[in-house]
């Protein structure tokens, strides 16, 4: 029995010595491939670059063959990107480049539209009122004229009316005549009234109208006026003028405060941009 134990004692004795000698003889195995994938890997660093040129290939005349390019050339060289790469076939090109020609032409349809000049509408109202006066030393009739005009301006932005001169004939004469400078500004998109006043005396030129005003037998005493009216405006870098002519029925032989329309075949309106 003695022997025995001793036996499988010294077997038992003997299996961690194998292990522990064939752990040894691993770790030495590892540390050799260690230290010859080292030695590798440094071989390779040392290994210059050499291309392997086939039939169909030519070396790089960029890098000499040897893989890199001098410092000094690093902003002259030009990279070369295949046609097939991604990179050059953007996604949604044809959407953004219709979407863009939609809002320009959206912007400058409202810039046409709230920008464009249009034209201002100029109408003659008629006659307000009359007074009547006589100089019966120089035999003359003198009478104040108030007319009426009715602005509308269909535009966007503010007009201004430059001026408004009036003439008024009688037979071919002239008996009264009115200027009136910056007389108003139209707000956009809305009408105003502007109302002026010409002198008219009628006397030496024809006597027999103080005659015909002043003679008491005669209830309505009316002559008829020629009434020329020029309206100049401006608006941004436009400016256009207004013509309006029409007869004008007058009592000479009393005051009348009223309002007198005009026909359409007594009065007309001429509108003429000025270049």
């Amino acid at each position: 029995m003695g022997t025995r134990l001793s036996r499988s004692g010294s077997r038992m004795s003997l299996l961690p010595d194998r292990q522990r000698s064939d752990g040894q003889a691993e770790d030495r195995d590892s540390d050799n491939d260690s230290l010859d994938g080292l030695g590798r890997r440094e071989d390779i660093a040392r290994f210059p670059y050499v291309e392997f040129t086939g039939k169909d290939s030519i070396t790089c005349p960029t890098c000499q063959g040897t893989g890199r390019i001098p410092s000094g050339q690093v902003n002259e060289l030009v990279a070369l990107i295949p046609y097939s790469d991604q990179r050059l076939r953007p996604q949604r090109t044809k959407q953004y480049v219709v979407l863009s020609v939609v809002l320009c032409l959206l912007a400058s349809s409202l810039v046409a539209f709230f920008l464009f000049p249009r034209s201002v509408v100029v109408v003659d109202a008629g006659i307000r009122s009359v007074t009547v006066r006589f100089d019966h030393d120089n035999t003359r009739v003198l009478m104040n004229m108030t007319s009426t005009l009715n602005f509308s301006n269909p535009n966007f932005f503010s007009v201004l009316v430059q001026s408004v001169s009036c003439q008024v004939l009688y037979m071919r004469t002239v008996i009264g005549t009115q200027q009136l400078d910056n007389a108003t500004t139209i707000k956009p998109l809305s009408t105003i009234q502007v109302n002026y006043t010409v002198s008219v005396a009628i006397g030496s030129s024809a006597p027999y109208v103080y005659a015909f005003c002043t003679m008491p037998s005669i209830k309505v005493h009316n002559i008829v006026v020629f009434m020329q009216t020029s309206v100049k405006t401006s608006y941004m870098v436009r400016t256009s003028q207004n013509s309006l002519e029409a007869y004008r029925y007058i009592d000479c032989g009393s005051n009348t405060t009223k309002l007198q329309s005009s026909g359409p075949v007594d009065s007309a309106s001429f509108n003429a941009p000025l270049l």
